[in-house]
């Protein structure tokens, strides 16, 4: 692994990528783990609070420019904001599937399908775990 690679991007991508690392790790025990316990909520507030940073982090990220100084995947992390929300107040109304499902789908989508596109030849993560 070449974590030089990452530190190279400056501190933003460093935060960003390293948050998004934790979330996936944290977001994989939760989702594996006992649900409506202590330690699930408590879990389920510091993924909450990883993935918006991972969110947020992205507005200052311009590595693809398509609108601007942005581009679809800034749209993307607007949808991850909405959907976090979202899932809080479905659990907190009893609408506990809407939030597994919400919860999943983030997993899924905003983390390993994301996550994937950052594997590709010439972006950090690649280099950080291919070398190149």
């Amino acid at each position: 692994m070449n974590w030089q690679a990452l530190w190279n991007d400056g501190a933003i991508i460093s935060v960003h990528a390293l948050v998004a690392l934790g979330a996936m790790m944290l977001g994989a025990v939760q989702l594996a783990a006992p649900k409506g316990t202590l330690t699930h909520k408590t879990l389920g507030y510091t993924w909450v609070g990883a993935m918006t940073l991972v969110a947020l982090s992205s507005f200052w990220i311009h590595e693809f420019q398509w609108f601007g100084p942005f581009s679809v995947i800034h749209g993307l992390s607007l949808l991850v904001l909405g959907s976090l929300i979202y899932s809080i107040q479905a659990v907190r109304n009893g609408q506990v599937t809407a939030h597994q499902n919400a919860m999943r789908q983030l997993y899924v989508l905003a983390l390993l399908l994301t996550g994937a596109f950052t594997l590709i030849p010439g972006r950090t993560m690649h280099t950080v775990l291919f070398g190149g």
